[in-house]
């Protein structure tokens, strides 16, 4: 669930666009799963550096591609589990 700080964000056309977009490109396959050989529908754009009150309004950290990655809800589970 999205942190208090980070709801308008996500609620956010700009958010939705790029989460729609960045999903296509990924072909909509959890990146970790591809890694190992697995096919399994990505669900969870997940952002690898953290969103912070203090790097919400940054689009670099918030809708870079560089910063995202497409993952299924284990995987994305796994994730925030070793932070």
């Amino acid at each position: 669930m999205a942190k208090q700080f980070s709801r308008s964000f996500y609620k956010s056309k700009e958010w939705e666009d790029c989460r729609a977009a960045f999903m296509a490109n990924r072909g909509y396959l959890c990146e970790d799963c591809l890694k190992r050989g697995i096919y399994t529908p990505g669900k969870e754009v997940h952002h690898i550096e953290e969103l912070t009150p203090a790097n919400i309004t940054n689009p670099e950290k918030t809708l870079a591609w560089s910063n995202l990655c497409l993952l299924c809800h284990e995987c994305h589970r796994i994730r925030h589990q070793h932070r």
